[in-house]
């Protein structure tokens, strides 16, 4: 990790110091785009917490400004903990929260619910973020070594959804789309080019983040490369 690496990563993990304690966090979306230079754009962050009930208890005592004031005056941490449960993907998101001149978005999600999501994709919501390029803050659980298993099994699944050819491009956005199948919001809202538009912007990193499994799957003779004259292989799967 470079210096201004280590800067811009002291700089994110700053904000956990506003929260209580955390067991995992990790940033993710156009922060991470190499090329990004908005510094008005949303930081979005996922924390990982033992106990959701009473990790949102202390949380409304140290920033009861992050929620949305109707879920503090109605039911407060146990309203804010069953909703995320029960109505959503376990998870619960405080958007638009200020801190340092950024404006943040932050998830909160039960440890043992993330690991699940990423060892058997209970869910499919924080395992398929995982297999996005993310920068990691803090893992007392180790879930980036956990997470392993999560990126194989992507490569597995873009591999039986793809023909016998094509670009390594192809590959990364056939995986980075997995996670957009059934949902109905790319069908009328969402950018249906926008997970094409993800790699593009952040194409070395996903290339770093698969790398080891591609040549996992090429010493096993499943696939070969043929270099097309750039940094960006063609992939082909063998019979």
């Amino acid at each position: 990790m470079t210096s201004a690496e280590e800067v811009k990563r002291d700089e994110l993990a700053g904000f956990l110091k506003v929260l209580p304690p955390v067991e995992f966090s990790c940033v993710y979306g156009s922060t991470l785009h190499p090329n990004n230079r908005d510094k008005s754009s949303m930081v979005d962050y996922i924390v990982g917490v033992s106990d959701p009930l009473q990790w949102h208890s202390e949380n409304l005592k140290r920033n009861r400004d992050h929620y949305a004031s109707w879920m503090v005056h109605v039911g407060g941490a146990k309203l804010i903990t069953e909703i995320a449960d029960e109505i959503g993907v376990g998870v619960h998101f405080n958007p638009f929260v200020t801190w340092n001149d950024k404006m943040l978005k932050y998830g909160v999600v039960r440890m043992h619910d993330l690991l699940q999501d990423v060892l058997r994709w209970d869910r499919f919501y924080l395992s398929g973020r995982l297999q996005k390029p993310v920068h990691i803050l803090l893992d007392n659980l180790d879930i980036e070594n956990a997470n392993s298993s999560n990126l194989r099994a992507a490569v597995s699944a873009a591999l039986l959804l793809l023909p016998h050819e094509f670009c390594e491009e192809d590959l990364y956005a056939k995986i980075c789309s997995l996670s957009y199948m059934g949902d109905l919001r790319m069908l009328f809202a969402e950018d249906r080019n926008k997970a094409r538009k993800i790699v593009q912007g952040q194409f070395s990193l996903f290339q770093s983040m698969y790398k080891p499994f591609l040549e996992e799957y090429e010493t096993k003779n499943m696939i070969r490369f043929s270099s097309c004259g750039s940094h960006k292989a063609n992939i082909f799967q063998c019979n």
